[in-house]
């Protein structure tokens, strides 16, 4: 990148400074874009400015994933123009993480590609003992806040959740959801112009949810972003494009706003509908009536030619695919489940301890608590997947447990289909009404016989779902169910948890789902389980508290670390200063030869000014001198100014340069 950078205190913000361009926009000019035979968008024509944050939505299969393929380069309109800025940098998450040995903090850094290429060309300048070139890396290395990188970059994955001694773990150690953290840590380490975000808090929980919407919220540069958390969109849109019908549609505001806009839209699209329904049966009688009548011929021939211009105006019609309840679960025991004095974890190192909880009949808990803290090892627990190690887990007589987690979804047997799991879940119920079920669940035909091994994750979510639906359970444990649900089916399960007359405990990165589901929430904090007397936003803010705490206490370690950690400063201090050193030795020593040429050069050149200006030495005995004069003029003046502009350059150099 050839643009300067600036950054912030708090989240790494970065400033291109063509931002300030007003034609530096994204300009879709009547664009259609298609995969195959399937037109995606049609006709789109709209700008996104600089700065904007625009969420992208849509139903499953519109065009979402293609369009920032567009925007990323990888394909490439019908018709139509898509313009961008050409000097634009693009970041966007990697769906692949290769199983890499080096540290997280280093695979975060490799985000930034200019740094990298900085650090190379150091490395290489000062084996060569290039003193010149070494100057100014080090300069460019100030200009884009390099000095600061790793500090960037270990901010970055403490927010999404990685310890201190994560960032030193090699990539390899990592599993597929932390690995998609790396990713999303590399594309914001990456000092862009244009981020694009597919579904990013997919893999992170509530706490990690948070902070990066703050960081959203303080980046700079153009944000165009896919999620399924409406607020999450809320929290850090100002835009929503959204696809439907091919038609790529752009509203002011959050998801919030959007839903508001369109449904005034669509109320308004339907009552011109049903007003052209009106005037065209109104026409059509009259044609019908009197078309074979001679004397009302040519008006009946009038009426049909108004009926064939008249732009057709579809009707308004939000359809959700999905559509089912839980079914009835009959008698419940009272309590549920219990745990007394319970720890889980490690018999001579818990993870949890102490804990006592009583799940009763109608009850609906959210369990909150920081990355790590031990939440799903709290469900694994309650679910009997995990035994204490202390304590005792106490289910109640005719506990029917129905559990989601990510595993559910590796239990799904990949050659068979839909309906055949239905079927070995349940094969006396009759094969329409499991077909009748699946429907709700948007399985229809083909799709609910077909094998589920290339379901998309939201597909094999939804069949994971239904499966636990249908086994009529009357305690939930949930560990975060909406992962790559879209609105629509985030909207329908929210619906059917609210109708459910059994217990609940979930927990879920979704605050939507939270907020229309919970009755109480437990905070998990510390190896313990205690009530959180709040709500979300009262989390957000103990959240904060405790980022706040933990850098104040980061401030003050114990004696020995901070020895440790002077030492270290005074050795980086010591290095840094013979770097700088090193690399002003070359630039100080050409300065002082240029201040020794030009002083006799000046005074030369001086003298032969002088001489020339005389009138006398054009006529004198000395006039023959005078071309050799002035091209020894000539010289001097040349060498001085390209002196002087070195002599300029050198000290511009060495300001970069800090001697202290």
């Amino acid at each position: 990148m050839d643009n300067g950078t600036a950054y912030n205190t708090g989240f790494a913000a970065y400033f291109p400074p063509h931002f300030l361009v007003p034609a530096a926009v994204i300009q879709f000019r009547n664009l259609r874009l298609a995969r195959g035979v399937k037109t995606l968008i049609e006709g789109a024509s709209l700008q996104i400015h600089p700065g904007w944050k625009v969420g992208l939505t849509g139903a499953n299969g519109c065009g979402k994933s293609s369009l920032f393929g567009l925007l990323r380069g990888e394909l490439h309109q019908d018709s139509g123009d898509l313009e961008m800025p050409a000097s634009w940098v693009i970041a966007h998450v990697a769906q692949e993480t290769p199983a890499l040995a080096c540290p997280a903090l280093e695979y975060a850094l490799d985000g930034d590609a200019e740094l990298r290429r900085i650090e190379t060309a150091l490395a290489a300048a000062e084996a060569a003992h290039n003193g010149e070139e070494i100057g100014h890396l080090h300069g460019r290395l100030q200009e884009i806040g390099g000095y600061a990188a790793r500090a960037r970059a270990a901010a970055l994955l403490d927010g999404l959740g990685f310890s201190a001694a994560d960032m030193e773990r090699p990539v390899s150690d990592f599993s597929g959801g932390w690995r998609m953290r790396l990713n999303l840590a590399q594309a914001l380490m990456c000092r862009s112009d244009l981020l694009l975000l597919d579904e990013p808090t997919n893999h992170l929980d509530l706490d990690a949810v948070i902070w990066l919407e703050q960081w959203l919220g303080d980046y700079r540069g153009t944000l165009v972003l896919i999620s399924h958390d409406r607020d999450f969109l809320d929290a850090v849109v100002s835009q929503i494009a959204h696809i439907e019908n091919q038609q790529l549609t752009l509203y002011t505001g959050g998801y919030s706003n959007f839903e508001r806009q369109r449904a005034e839209r669509l109320a308004q699209q339907q009552a011109m509908f049903e007003k052209q329904q009106r005037e065209r049966a109104h026409l059509q009688k009259y044609v019908d009536r009197f078309r074979a009548q001679a004397t009302k011929a040519r008006q009946a021939q009038s009426r049909i030619k108004a009926l064939e211009r008249m732009e057709t105006i579809a009707a308004a019609h939000i359809d959700n695919p999905f559509s089912f309840s839980f079914r009835e679960c009959g008698a419940a025991p009272d309590p549920l489940l219990q745990l007394e004095d319970a720890a889980a974890g490690y018999v001579d190192k818990p993870i949890l301890a102490g804990m006592k909880l009583t799940i009763r009949p109608g009850e609906r808990i959210g369990l909150l608590g920081r990355n790590g803290a031990g939440k799903s090892t709290l469900i694994k627990l309650l679910s009997g997947r995990l035994q204490p190690t202390a304590g005792v887990r106490r289910e109640g007589k005719g506990l029917q447990l129905g559990y989601f987690a990510q595993h559910a979804l590796e239990s799904l047997r990949p050659e068979e289909s839909a309906l055949q799991h239905m079927l070995r879940l349940d094969p006396q119920t009759r094969e329409q009404d499991l077909r009748n079920y699946l429907g709700g669940f948007d399985f229809h035909g083909d799709m609910a016989t077909a094998p589920c091994a290339p379901f998309s994750g939201g597909e094999k979510s939804r069949l994971a779902l239904a499966l636990l639906i249908w086994g009529k359970p009357n305690l939930l444990l949930l560990d975060e169910p909406t992962n790559h649900l879209d609105l629509e089916m985030r909207h329908a399960l929210t619906l059917a948890l609210q109708d459910y007359e059994g217990g609940m405990v979930i927990v879920s990165h979704d605050r939507a789902l939270l907020r229309a589901t919970c009755d109480r929430f437990l905070l998990v904090d510390n190896g313990r389980l205690t009530p959180f007397d709040g709500d979300l936003d009262d989390y957000k803010n103990w959240l904060a508290q405790r980022r706040a705490a933990d850098a104040a206490a980061a401030q003050c370690p114990d004696k020995a670390a901070d020895k440790a950690s002077r030492k270290a400063d005074r050795e980086a201090a010591a290095a840094d200063r013979q770097a700088r050193l090193t690399a002003r030795r070359p630039l100080l020593k050409e300065l002082d030869q240029l201040d020794k040429k030009l002083a006799p050069w000046h005074a030369e050149k001086t003298a032969l000014d002088e001489r020339l200006a005389d009138p006398a030495l054009y006529t004198g005995p000395e006039a023959g001198d005078v071309p050799k004069l002035l091209k020894r003029q000539a010289e001097l003046t040349e060498k001085i100014d390209a002196a002087e502009m070195r002599w300029l350059e050198l000290h511009e150099a060495l300001d970069a340069i800090p001697a202290d």
